[in-house]
């Protein structure tokens, strides 16, 4: 279950189809792993104390990941996304919304299945896998220019 939480309505106005967006990019990243998800779309300046809060990043960023205990299995894990963050980033990117918003869902949602990319081999190869999903979804290759969209997942 992909459990999507809208708490700025900027996500809605600027993409009214965005609940869809993200549930389907949110699937198309679990594949056949079954586990829910929660996803959070807020403003930047709640991005900002969450980040400084859990990450020590006194900051605003694209995505947020929070991998959820085995314990707490069948959940997953939680994602947060900052609206400015992410309208800026697609804008100075030549991206939609829409196809922004999946590759960070596809992202966060990697991070929460044990991906990363805090070594080259890894971030290559997890950015090789976020390139096969959204091309399943139809989305271009969103490393295609210098894309410096990874956040703090």
């Amino acid at each position: 279950m992909i459990e999507i939480e809208i708490e700025d309505d900027a996500w809605s106005a600027a993409l009214p189809e965005v609940e869809a967006v993200v549930e389907r990019a949110a699937k198309a990243a679990l594949g056949v792993i079954q586990g829910d998800v929660v996803v959070l779309l807020t403003d930047d300046e709640s991005v900002r104390e969450i980040n400084a809060r859990f990450r020590d990043r006194d900051r605003p960023t694209n995505v947020l990941s929070f991998p959820a205990a085995e314990s707490a299995f069948p959940h997953l894990g939680d994602l947060t996304l900052a609206y400015g963050v992410c309208s800026r980033e697609a804008v100075e990117q030549g991206k939609t919304l829409s196809d922004h918003l999946s590759h960070l869902t596809v992202h966060g949602v990697l991070h929460l299945l044990g991906r990363d990319h805090e070594e080259d081999a890894e971030a290559e190869a997890m950015e090789d896998e976020e390139r096969s999903i959204l091309a399943s979804l139809g989305v271009a290759d969103p490393y295609t220019a210098d894309d410096q969209s990874r956040g703090d997942a």
